[in-house]
């Protein structure tokens, strides 16, 4: 066991959100289950606070501003526009979220948050090199989308960009701010991509023509045509998916498992891969029978 379960509900500490079984899944709660079960424990059901990241809140930021662009008619989408963009859009952020000052010095003089800004900048003014937002007009932008498949299990996430052409094909755009892939990750790349287009095709009954991730990071464009098919395999992946979910929230058995992104990991102090113990399981457990299955 790499946990302690507990009997009770609610035994998380006091100041802590109150502990509740998953209930749907998003692609980044399914990638974070496929990395490392633990991982997937500790910010769903215990929901343990996790640092900021400098490189996380610079992409919400350049989404934000990438968003914001399309407010303003075709021919004011220019990159100085949307350079100018920046800062507002950051002082925006810092109010939702006055923790996010702290990725930054006070001692530098604002140094590292010019910097910073600056490099936010540059990933907006690459976007302008592969994509022309002057002959784009977004049907939806940062879209949640939300379905439940006849399983009964519920799929949600937020969609950065809907393209709708003139014929009806549907284009699904995704913004990602570092580096593209090398080819044999492409695969694990697009899978967040393809559930996107399962929740589209199950609320709309249309498999979207194209799938393009826009990796600012690198300057390159990542596309992929579905095929009914392929979203009938991610939809059965995700099922498979959520039943161990479901098997791991009523047993409380929730395995690590280590890779070199665990050196990322803010949850290393309660990981038993780190010589941690996980806070006291806040769900109760449903006994497996004598000789049913388990782990």
């Amino acid at each position: 066991m790499t946990t302690t379960p507990g009997a009770v509900p609610g035994a998380a500490e006091p100041s802590a959100p109150a502990a509740v079984a998953p209930s749907s899944l998003s692609p980044s709660r399914a990638s974070d289950f496929m990395q490392c079960p633990l991982l997937y424990r500790f910010r769903v059901i215990d929901r343990l606070p996790e640092r900021p990241s400098a490189a996380a809140t610079r992409g919400t930021l350049v989404h934000a501003v990438l968003e914001r662009l399309f407010d303003h008619p075709a021919a004011d989408r220019t990159a100085p526009r949307a350079k100018a963009l920046v800062p507002g859009q950051w002082d925006r952020l810092l109010e939702s979220k006055p923790e996010l000052a702290e990725l930054f010095p006070e001692g530098d003089e604002g140094a590292g948050l010019a910097r910073w800004l600056t490099e936010a900048e540059a990933l907006v003014e690459r976007w302008f090199t592969l994509e022309d937002p002057t002959r784009l007009e977004p049907v939806e932008r940062e879209f949640f989308v939300e379905t439940e498949l006849e399983s009964g299990l519920r799929l949600r996430g937020i969609i950065d960009r809907v393209d709708v052409a003139p014929t009806g094909e549907v284009r699904i755009v995704d913004y990602k701010t570092g580096k593209a892939p090398r080819p044999e990750y492409a695969e694990g790349a697009l899978f967040q991509m393809k559930f996107y287009a399962l929740v589209v095709w199950r609320l709309k009954g249309v498999v979207p023509r194209r799938l393009q991730l826009v990796y600012l990071g690198s300057g390159e464009v990542l596309t992929y045509d579905p095929v009914m098919a392929d979203l009938e395999r991610v939809e059965r992946k995700l099922l498979a998916l959520w039943d161990a979910i479901r098997e791991a929230t009523e047993t409380g058995v929730w395995r690590p498992r280590p890779t070199k992104l665990c050196g990322w990991c803010d949850h290393q102090a309660v990981c038993p891969e780190f010589g941690g113990t996980p806070p006291v399981y806040p769900l109760a457990v449903v006994p497996r029978p004598a000789g049913g299955a388990g782990h």
